[in-house]
């Protein structure tokens, strides 16, 4: 039976587009599936001059389609109230701990509250103080405090973040988002290891060529380009999304599948990182920028021409490294990492290739090389599983062929999956942090991070190197090729057919 919770959520940001989009229509389906009933209610505070009834409509508007009824949706949205806010005005929080006391007496929430920040990070130090010296910190319930990121935007500017915002809340309370980790198969990579003795046993250098981790992303910065102009892929995609992936891919076995065991051995993982030196950058990583090109009949702009971007902008669109995790279990194996915009295709892959046996029995009888085993992990949008075999090809003679033992998600499983945000927010009313990032993970992602910034802040590149729809600059490729190996991406038609065949 599902348990209800009771809280409080206040939300600030709560006219902009991450409430609009997620927020609500995840507290919907919480709503919907039991976790949220009579004792809950949410404040959305933001500066706009909103009523109770109009923001409850934009509620509505925005879970209609989720809802069996639109009476159903006008009874979640009742429990919504508006609360016009600036942020840097304590009078401000007066009037909100004082609409937040008559709610936690109006649904007997026993001083449970979560505050969401779903705004500029340049106001998360503030609003943090100002909740804990106005008093809207509660002493008889849970108090949680979920951050979106950029959590700075380097090593020096995190700690100042971080240090402002441990003044009022100690560091369990504290819940870093990153949607990557309420994703249904990022969080399947720990089953997949832990729970397979076969693939538990081969997870180190013994048995293991290389790792490769590809987020692509085939829109542009489209209106996000003022932002984007001061971040580029590395401190947008990388420092979070990529390295988190690759910390549960090398992590130890935690010993036991709680919150904070699996956060020891990530911030381990992460702290076995190699840190390049500026030459070992330039040898390691390659940037990208996409550029104006024509793709299936539609004309896209180059990066340097989208809207609130400079003319001569150096922010890269694209990155791909190779990465090395310095410990027993991991030495010699090159972790590669790629992620960019206005790529062939939208896709986040996680591909394994293990060593090909020492001895090719079957080598007389092939004209090549038998290609490697190769484990991959389908994150989005395909969800599922496929491991890459050798077999004896259907005839005479001992020829071989590479066959796949694959496990694709339907469309209506996928469909059914709860959103990312969703999971989280429950995970956070449950208390447990596992899918959310401690301090020192993000302080050792900084750390690595910042000494590619370092190295490339120091060199001007001739931009765009990649056009618009293809899988990025073509030194990507060199980065691998020049190892022996090569990427094993997937794109989603090749994936559908290989099912058709099967």
């Amino acid at each position: 039976m599902t348990k209800e919770k009771k809280a409080l959520f206040i939300i600030f940001g709560g006219t902009g587009d991450l409430a609009n989009r997620k927020l609500y229509p995840s507290l919907y389906r919480l709503y919907k599936n039991g976790y949220l009933n009579e004792h809950f209610a949410v404040i959305g505070t933001a500066r706009r001059e909103w009523s109770d009834e109009y923001y409850r409509e934009v509620v509505v508007s925005k879970v209609e389609d989720l809802a069996d009824t639109k009476e159903q949706a006008e009874e979640f949205a009742s429990h919504f109230y508006y609360q016009s806010h600036n942020v840097k005005d304590l009078e401000h929080y007066t009037t909100l701990k004082n609409l937040a006391d008559r709610l936690d007496d109006k649904y007997q929430l026993e001083g449970n509250r979560m505050f969401y920040l779903a705004m500029s990070p340049n106001f998360f130090g503030i609003i943090a103080e100002n909740i804990k010296e106005q008093q809207l910190i509660t002493s008889t319930g849970f108090n949680r405090l979920i951050i979106e990121k950029p959590f700075g935007h380097d090593y020096q500017s995190a700690l100042e973040l971080n240090t402002h915002i441990r003044s009022s809340f100690e560091e369990d309370q504290i819940y870093r988002i990153d949607h990557y980790l309420g994703k249904e198969m990022v969080q399947n990579i720990s089953t997949v290891r832990f729970g397979n003795q076969l693939i538990e046993s081969m997870w180190n250098n013994q048995y293991i060529n290389n790792i490769q981790v590809t987020l692509s992303e085939s829109l542009g910065v489209e209106e996000r380009g003022g932002y984007y102009d001061t971040s580029g892929a590395l401190r947008d995609m990388v420092q979070n999304h990529v390295l988190q992936i690759v910390a549960l891919l090398a992590m130890e076995p935690p010993s036991i599948m709680h919150d904070n065991e699996i956060r020891q051995e990530k911030i381990k993982a992460l702290r076995a990182l190699r840190l390049y030196s500026k030459d070992e950058v330039r040898l390691n990583f390659v940037r990208g920028q996409y550029g104006h090109s024509t793709v299936n009949g539609e004309t896209l702009l180059g990066y340097c021409e989208e809207q609130n971007v400079a003319e001569d902008s150096q922010t890269e669109t694209f990155v791909a490294g190779k990465l090395f995790i310095d410990n027993v279990r991991w030495s010699g194996v090159p972790i590669y990492i790629r992620t960019g915009k206005r790529l062939a295709e939208k896709g986040t892959q996680i591909d394994i290739e293990f060593k090909n046996i020492p001895h090719q029995l079957f080598q007389t009888e092939n004209d090549e090389p038998l290609p490697p085993n190769v484990l991959s992990i389908f994150i989005s949008p395909t969800e599922g599983f496929s491991l890459q075999l050798n077999a004896k090809k259907i005839g005479p003679g001992m020829k071989a062929e590479p066959i796949k033992l694959t496990s694709i998600r339907s469309a209506e499983e996928t469909a059914n999956n709860p959103e990312a945000y969703e999971k989280l927010i429950l995970d956070c009313l449950n208390g447990d942090a596992t899918n959310f990032t401690h301090w020192d993970e993000v302080a050792s992602s900084w750390e690595f991070v910042d000494r590619i910034r370092e190295a490339w802040d120091e060199t001007t590149m001739e931009f765009p190197n990649y056009p618009s729809g293809s899988m990025g600059p073509i030194e990507s490729m060199y980065l691998l090729k020049k190892d022996g190996f090569q990427w094993h991406w997937k794109p989603v038609k090749t994936i559908a057919d290989e099912m058709t065949d099967k």
